[in-house]
C-alpha cells in the first residue's frame, strides 16, 4: 500500500514534526555554540517520545517511524556525498589521506577486538561505537547500524558515547594547542584534529578554534574519513558475511551495502561540478533534515530500560577508543606529515 494512501503517513508525518523541532533547537546560538547537531537532538527527543506517550499513539502509524528508520536513512546517506569531492581529497595530499587510512582502520579493528573480547559487549553494539569513533559521529553509527541490522538501542547508545567524547575532544584539543603542549603547526593540527575528532561539527568547531588554515585542513581531511565509510561498510559486509550474520539463522549471507557504493557515486558525480553551490546547498539542508528524521525514528525505538542493561561497557569501550584517538593522532600526524 502507497504510504501516502495509509496511516503510515501520519507516523512519518509525527517524526518530521520531531525533527523540526530538533531543527529549531539546533539553531539557537547557545546550542550552536557547543556544536550539538540536529541529529543528536532529534535521537534524545525521540527516545523522550519513546518513554512516555509512544503508547498512546495508533499502532498504525508505526510503520511510518520504522520507514523514516530505515527507508529514509538509506537515501539520506547516499545524499551525504554531495559533502565531499575527490578534489578535495587530493588537496590534502598523501598524508591526509594516510593519516585518515590508518586511523580509521586501527579504531575500528581496537574497537571491535576490545568491546568483544576484553569488555564482552555483544557484537553489534562493540561494532557501532567503533564505527562512530573511527569515522564520522552519528552519521557512521547509522550507517552501520542499517549494514548490521542492529536493534534501535544499541544504535543510541553508540550516538552517546560519540556525543560525550566529541564533546570532550572538541574543548579539549584546541586547548592543549594554546597551552604548547602540541608541538605542530597550524597545517599539522589540522589535520590531527580531521583524522581523531569525532563528528563534523566538532571538527568545524576544534579547527576553527585555533586557525583558518587549520580549520580549512581538518575540514577536508575530516571529509576523507566520511568518504571512507563507504568501502569500511562493504568489508564490514564481508566480515559479517564469514561469521554468519544474526538475522540469516547462521547463514553466510554477504551483505553489500548499495547505499553505500551510491554515496560514493554521489561524491563522484559532486566531484564534476554540475549542479549550482546555492542548489548543493538545498540538498544538504534537506539531506541534513532526513538524517535528523532517521535518528528521531530510531530514538522512538529507543526505551531507557536497555540503557541499564547495557551498563557502562559501552562508555569503557569509548572512553579507550577516545584515549586511542587522542594519543595515536597526535604521534601519527607528527610522523608522517
Amino acid at each position: 500500500m502507497n504510504i501516502f494512501t495509509s496511516n503510515k503517513i501520519y507516523g512519518i508525518l509525527t517524526v518530521a514534526l520531531f525533527a523540526t523541532i530538533a531543527t529549531v533547537i539546533a539553531q539557537i546560538p547557545q546550542v550552536r555554540s557547543l556544536a550539538i547537531s540536529p541529529l543528536v537532538i532529534g535521537i534524545v527527543l525521540g527516545i523522550i517520545f519513546a518513554n512516555t506517550v509512544r503508547n498512546k499513539i495508533p499502532t498504525a502509524w508505526l510503520p511510518g517511524i520504522l520507514f523514516s528508520a530505515k527507508t529514509l536513512l538509506r537515501i539520506a546517506i547516499v545524499f551525504y556525498g554531495f559533502r565531499i569531492t575527490f578534489q578535495q581529497i587530493a588537496s590534502v595530499g598523501i598524508e591526509g589521506l594516510l593519516i585518515s587510512t590508518i586511523m580509521l582502520s586501527t579504531t575500528m579493528i581496537l574497537g571491535i577486538v576490545i568491546g568483544i573480547k576484553l569488555l564482552k559487549l555483544d557484537r553489534d553494539t562493540a561494532i557501532l561505537v567503533a564505527s562512530g569513533s573511527a569515522v564520522c559521529g552519528a552519521a557512521a553509527v547509522l550507517a552501520t547500524e542499517e549494514v548490521l541490522k542492529s536493534e534501535p538501542h544499541k544504535t543510541a547508545i553508540a550516538v552517546g558515547t560519540v556525543v560525550l567524547f566529541g564533546t570532550i575532544s572538541m574543548f579539549l584539543y584546541p586547548i592543549m594547542y594554546e597551552a604548547g603542549l602540541l608541538d605542530m603547526d597550524v597545517t599539522q593540527f589540522g589535520l590531527y584534529v580531521g583524522s581523531s575528532v569525532h563528528e563534523v561539527a566538532q571538527v568545524v568547531a576544534a579547527g576553527g578554534a585555533v586557525d583558518a588554515i587549520s580549520s580549512d585542513t581538518a575540514i577536508i581531511v575530516k571529509m576523507i574519513r566520511v568518504m571512507m565509510i563507504a568501502p569500511m561498510l562493504l568489508i564490514l559486509g564481508l566480515f559479517l558475511s564469514k561469521l554468519g550474520n544474526h538475522s540469516s539463522k547462521g547463514a553466510k549471507k554477504l551483505v553489500i551495502p548499495w547505499f553505500a557504493i551510491l554515496f560514493i557515486a554521489v561524491a563522484g558525480f559532486h566531484s564534476l561540478h554540475l549542479l549550482p553551490v546555492t542548489l548543493v546547498n538545498q540538498i544538504n539542508h534537506v539531506d541534513t533534515f532526513l538524517l535528523t528524521m532517521a535518528m528521531t525514528a530510531l530514538g522512538m525505538e529507543t526505551h531507557i530500560a536497555k540503557f541499564k542493561q547495557a551498563g557502562l561497557r559501552p562508555v569503557l569501550l569509548a572512553l579507550f577508543l577516545f584515549v586511542w584517538l587522542v594519543t595515536a593522532g597526535y604521534f601519527l600526524t607528527l610522523n608522517l606529515s
